[in-house]
């Protein structure tokens, strides 16, 4: 038959073992600076390279348009908006 003061020791000293291991696993500043920077770059690649298409693609029309630029830089700001997202939510 336990006692009471044992159960109570086990559980004491799980819950040590975990906030002990909590703070090992602790995320460094580098793998947080890591974190956002990867995030930075989900978002902005798809605009920036939705704008330089849409540029390109503008520069082929004959006269003066901003029809694809546009576009493509909306496109890639929903693109990256997605990217974050599902980066997040994993």
């Amino acid at each position: 038959m336990t006692r009471p003061e044992d159960e109570l020791r086990k559980k004491v000293a799980s819950q040590a073992r975990r906030m002990k291991q909590a703070d090992r696993e602790r995320p460094t500043l580098l793998a947080q600076t890591v974190y956002v920077g990867t995030l930075g770059l989900l978002f902005v690649l798809p605009v920036v390279v939705g704008a330089y298409l849409g540029r390109w693609l503008d520069g082929m029309i004959e006269g003066y348009s901003m029809r694809w630029t546009l576009s493509l830089l909306v496109f890639g700001i929903v693109v990256g908006g997605v990217n974050v997202y599902l980066f997040v939510k994993e």
